[in-house]
């Protein structure tokens, strides 16, 4: 031990540089080495002692930078990841041990440091030391210039630290240049705010300590590339503070075309405006004007497009010469798929039409064929016979029907086995078929190696933190409340667990919320399946392990042909194997019950108490667990709370009756099934199955789980039961409508897939999906939705009264429906969106109640309008449709309103 390494170990970094730069060059050396073989010490330690480590690593910076002689290295140990344990370092103490050094290596480690992303925003001050002692240039890298603005902008304000900054030339260019904009550039929106930094930099190019043109160059530029809308914002609002000048705005006419036609639509809207007034005053040619038209007219934001017809309508009021450059773009917007927009088009043509010669009038008269035929007679009043659109017959367009893909055996190769188990832990949301092909793997290396299995997993698992010398019991703990997937069962291979936690954990009982007529928390039925499989594979391969899992599945969906489970009960009798309890009862649980008679007879040839239980399970009569009938009506989440928990009649059994209430006890034979049933589930599956055996099992509307990153095997539990899993799972899709929150229908497309006729429960998750808050959870369902029409399953009548009673009881907002529905007609389903919104719509066309009861019989449903134009637009493309009840009433209505227009137009599509 040495004086340097004492204060070190003290965590004194003040005191370090008294005792480094008295020592002679070759003092350093071996001082060096001391403080190397403390780093590697401070990297074994465990968590518990991160605040002793966080202090000697600080300590241990300032030596060992002090002690360094090479640039390269000293800037590689600053920036260590292993020695910063905390936000920042104590650059004042950094700068006087470093200060006896040559200017120049001084220099360049300043640059190495700036080059650092991860921590050059961090160190700016001991950058910036750095570098005034050297006398060398900035180094203006991304993270410098960011931790540059959090140094300037956490005094009162930053214009009187940037006046006196001798580097505010260099580095304002470099804030429109960095890929990510510093944060606090956008910090304060109030321009009055001394903190606001367009206004900042407004008045230091009005000083003339920055150009004023370099900041407006570099704005444009900035806007043209492109990224996030907050960064945009700062830009435009640096332009405003700018207040251009008219020449400035004429110089950039190109720019702000791009930005119109390709621009975010906040840039967009700056741009249509820069451009809308250099029109007016004449500035703007009318081939410019044609040719922003020409793509600001198709953009999806209706409200630039109505500014734009707008603008155009003007323009022509003052120029007429215009018309022929002008009115060929507009009549292009007759093919757009807002009617409204067209009808906007037809009437700025039609007033203009007498300034076009005979060419441009054919040009025009030609696009009219692109009309809705709601626009037809009116086309035809301006522009004559028009001619024939031709349009082949409607055909639909739907994904081709998903094949069964089979799963992949788990590798034979011990190293790919450890490769991939390493790749599952590292990222557990790899999906089912890893999950799988990682499990049977570990298991079956297991039984045939388990010395090279585990030899090959330590060095590959190294970064676990269970590998670490952490106490025992902090291991079993952590592990006892989650298996964090294969974690648990590579943890046991590598004896990290207790044989106790290990054997409590495998024989105690699932926990979940499964009270008489409470439903089941899905989180705590589907997951506790997996968790007992888990725990009783990491108890198996720690203590006797099978040759290989029953429960792994044929396919990729999940299921489990019964040939194959018969074959490997074959197997496991010829080894002596004994199959493990909840092993077992996930294969049965995936096994196709309508399996042929030939694995019947082989399943009763085993003579094994497992074969007899499958041949019962292949032959039941129906279900064969209460839980996997499907309700004939399963009950709403909204509902589920009332359900689980009914309360008790005020005044009586025959009240609450008559109320509609629920009975307060159910009836005594119903009582007396219900107990039989789960007496028979309890005997023949573990305890993490026993919800198995509530008959009414489904989702409860709240619990307090977490999806967690195991979703994606849920399916895979009860692959052969699409009903009673959707039942299970519907809470999470109505929570993306109802609550507005994220991730809910991630279920619906891989149910979907399953096959068959889809049930009250999947369609009900699929109309919930298709009104969720958030576009992804949308596009979700929309797949499901196409899956389903491409298996030839007509289910639009059922969905679309689930659509509608959502929609009414106020679950399901209509704007997101519109928006889902449009996004699978866009792509070529027409059909399918028709069949299933049309009977949605006399429930719609209904006037909505208002909150006090009171009439509100003139009224329509907010939204209305776009629902109508998403059935019009199906109706118009050939798909057929019948009277819906209440539209010809609507459309009879006065007015120009957009529910009217819509319902007069679909009305005209479905003809007499």
């Amino acid at each position: 031990m040495s004086a340097l390494l004492d204060t070190v170990r003290a965590g004194r970094a003040q005191a370090v540089p008294g005792l480094v730069k008295p020592l002679t060059a070759a003092e350093r050396r071996t001082e060096l080495a001391g403080l190397k073989a403390l780093r590697a010490e401070l990297r074994d330690w465990g968590w518990r002692r991160w605040r002793e480590r966080q202090r000697i690593g600080c300590a241990l910076v300032v030596a060992g930078a002090g002690c360094l002689t090479g640039a390269a290295a000293t800037a590689a140990w600053i920036g260590a990841r292993d020695l910063r344990e905390s936000a920042s370092l104590p650059h004042e103490v950094l700068l006087d041990v470093l200060a006896g050094r040559d200017p120049r290596w001084q220099g360049d480690v300043a640059h190495r440091l700036a080059g650092r992303a991860s921590t050059a925003a961090l160190d700016y001050r001991l950058i910036t030391g750095l570098v005034r002692r050297a006398g060398c240039e900035v180094p203006a890298t991304d993270a410098y210039v960011d931790g540059w603005v959090e140094a300037v902008s956490s005094q009162d304000g930053p214009l009187t630290a940037l006046r006196g900054d001798l580097d505010v030339r260099i580095l304002v260019p470099r804030l429109f240049e960095t890929a990510e904009l510093p944060w606090r550039l956008n910090a304060w929106s109030d321009p009055d705010d001394p903190r606001h930094w367009p206004s900042v930099l407004a008045v230091l190019a009005e000083e003339g300590v920055v150009e004023r043109r370099t900041l407006v160059d570099a704005a444009v530029a900035r806007l043209l590339r492109g990224g996030r809308p907050g960064e945009l914002t700062f830009f435009l609002r640096l332009l405003h503070r700018l207040e251009l000048t008219a020449k400035e705005e004429r110089e950039r006419i190109a720019d702000w075309t791009g930005m119109a036609a390709d621009g975010p639509p906040a840039v967009a809207d700056h741009a249509q405006g820069l451009l809308g007034r250099l029109a007016l005053a004449g500035a703007l040619p009318a081939r410019s004007l044609a040719d922003l038209s020409a793509s600001v007219l198709f953009r999806p934001e209706k409200k630039l497009v109505r500014a734009q017809l707008v603008l155009l309508g003007k323009v022509l009021r003052v120029d007429r010469d215009a018309a022929a450059e002008v009115l060929p773009v507009v009549a292009e917007a007759f093919g757009h798929e807002d009617t409204a927009v067209q009808e906007r088009a037809l009437k700025l043509v039609a007033r203009h039409l007498p300034a076009l010669d005979a060419d441009r009038r054919s040009e025009v008269v030609r696009a009219a064929a692109l009309l809705s035929p709601v626009h037809r007679d009116r086309a035809r009043e301006v522009f004559g016979e028009l001619p024939e659109a031709d349009e082949p017959p409607y055909e639909e367009i739907l994904p081709p029907v998903p094949e069964p893909v089979r799963l992949a055996p788990a590798p034979a190769d011990l190293a790919e086995l450890v490769e991939e188990v390493a790749a599952l832990i590292a990222s557990p949301d790899g999906g089912m078929p890893a999950f799988e092909r990682a499990l049977d793997g570990l298991v079956g290396h297991a039984y045939r190696d388990r010395v090279a299995l585990v030899r090959a997993l330590r060095p590959a698992l190294a970064g676990c933190w269970w590998l670490d010398d952490e106490a025992r019991q902090d291991r079993d703990r952590w592990f006892s409340r989650d298996t964090h997937g294969v974690e648990v069962v590579a943890a046991a291979l590598l004896d990290r667990i207790s044989t106790r936690t290990l054997h409590a954990s495998f024989a105690r009982e699932a926990s979940g919320a499964r009270g008489k007529g409470a439903g089941v928390c899905a989180h705590s039925a589907l997951v506790g399946v997996i968790d007992a499989r888990l725990r009783e594979a990491a108890y198996l391969v720690h203590a006797k392990p099978p040759p290989f899992l029953l429960a792994t599945p044929t396919w990729e969906t999940g299921a489990l042909d019964a040939a194959v489970l018969v074959e490997r009960l074959r197997e496991y009798g010829r080894l002596g194997a004994a199959p493990g309890p909840a092993d077992f009862a996930q294969a049965l649980l995936r096994v196709d019950r309508g399996a042929d008679p030939a694995a019947v007879r082989g399943a009763a040839a085993l003579g094994t108490p497992e074969g007899d239980r499958l041949v019962a399970w292949l032959t039941a009569d129906g279900a064969p667990v209460p839980a996997l009938r499907p309700l004939a009506e399963p009950p709403r989440p909204a509902q589920a709370v009332d359900e689980a928990w009914p309360a008790k009649p005020p005044a009586g059994r025959a009240v609450g009756l008559a109320a509609g209430l629920r009975p307060w006890r159910k009836e005594p034979e119903r009582e007396r099934t219900e107990r039989a049933e789960r007496s028979a589930v309890r005997r023949e599956f573990p305890v993490a199955f026993h919800w198995l055996g509530d008959p009414g099992a489904r989702a409860v509307p709240r619990c307090y789980h977490w999806a967690g990153v195991r979703g994606g095997n849920w399916t895979a539990v009860l692959p052969q039961d699409r009903e009673p899993l959707a039942g299970l799972l519907l809470t999470e899709a109505a929570s993306c409508a109802r609550d507005d929150e994220r991730g809910g229908t991630w279920w619906l497309p891989p149910l979907a897939e399953l096959g068959g006729r889809p049930g009250r429960c999947l369609l009900r998750g699929l109309a919930y999906g298709l009104g969720a808050r958030h576009p992804q959870d949308r596009l979700m369902a929309v797949d499901a939705l196409l899956v389903l029409a491409a298996q030839g399953e007509p289910a639009g009548q059922t969905l679309g009264e689930e659509l509608a009673a959502l929609v009414v009881s106020g679950d399901v907002k209509i704007n997101r429906l519109t928006d889902a529905l449009r996004t699978a007609a866009a792509t070529g389903a027409y059909g399918t969106v028709a069949s299933v919104l049309l009977p949605a719509l006399p429930a719609l066309l209904a006037p909505e109640p208002s909150a006090a009861g009171g009439d509100r019989s003139g009224s329509t449903r907010a939204g209305l309008g776009g629902i109508l134009a998403v059935a019009a637009d199906c109706v118009e493309r050939g798909t057929g449709a019948q009277g819906i009840p209440g539209l010809a009433e609507l459309a009879a209505r006065g007015g120009t309103s957009q529910v009217i227009t819509q319902a007069r137009r679909l009305l005209a599509a479905m003809g007499p």
